[in-house]
């Protein structure tokens, strides 16, 4: 299993390279973006820890290029950045997790493990079971990564709002809480509560993702209970 640490700081990138050694990962390190991409072309990346503050180019825009050359790698953003604007800047332009330093080098590793689970936990589903999920007109596929609506219109989501339409279809007609859904999508004790806020922000980006431009509304909300995806 191979990491790929994204990070100025050679220290701290030294530090983590040795500390993640020592539980069987290689690693690799890059002290810029433009070294980040040859060594993802070149392949064989199996996670990558991103920093955003780079010398060459903006770290969001680094993880939307890595995303664009690969939907299923995990990308964790390991920042000082914290603001809740920062969090969402990150997860839009593509990262499946965002955490903010300093970070215990315990909780890094159980977020690593958690992230490359979740990665081929949903790659052997793909391979195991019907590759589709759906409902009315809306298709999501496990193994492309994507979601169509209306027959062939592309909806572009992002790892997380992916992780949340995915959850919805499993539950296809069941009343989720939002406590049942953070839950399920962060993978830290206590984290779900944290990004409870967040969540919100993801849900009313998925309806207006597959919702908003189509008569049948999709996501619907249980006052005092939830959310339930159904025609």
């Amino acid at each position: 299993m191979r990491i790929l640490i994204v990070d100025e700081e050679i220290k701290l990138a030294v530090a983590l390279k040795h500390g993640l050694k020592e539980y069987g990962f290689r690693v690799s390190i890059a002290l810029d973006g433009a070294t980040a991409r040859k060594l993802v072309e070149f392949g064989g990346i199996n996670l990558v820890i991103l920093e955003i503050n780079l010398p060459d180019v903006s770290g969001y825009e680094l993880c939307r290029d890595i995303r664009a050359q690969n939907s299923q790698i995990p990308i964790i953003i390991l920042t000082t950045q914290g603001t809740i604007e920062n969090k969402l800047a990150g997860f839009d332009a593509g990262s499946d997790d965002y955490i903010v330093k300093p970070v215990d080098f315990s909780e890094l590793l159980v977020r690593i493990k958690a992230n490359i689970k979740r990665s081929y936990q949903s790659y052997e589903s793909g391979l195991g079971e019907s590759t589709q999920l759906t409902v009315a007109d809306l298709i999501l596929d496990l193994r492309q990564k994507t979601v169509n609506r209306a027959g062939n219109k592309p909806v572009s989501l992002t790892p997380r709002e992916f992780a949340i339409l995915e959850y919805f279809l499993r539950n296809k007609g069941t009343v989720l809480s939002r406590e049942e859904i953070a839950q399920n999508i962060w993978d830290m004790p206590g984290e779900a509560g944290a990004n409870a806020n967040l969540l919100n922000v993801y849900i009313n980006s998925l309806r207006k993702k597959i919702d908003k431009d189509f008569d049948t509304k999709l996501i619907h909300t249980r006052k005092g209970f939830g959310f339930v995806i159904e025609e």
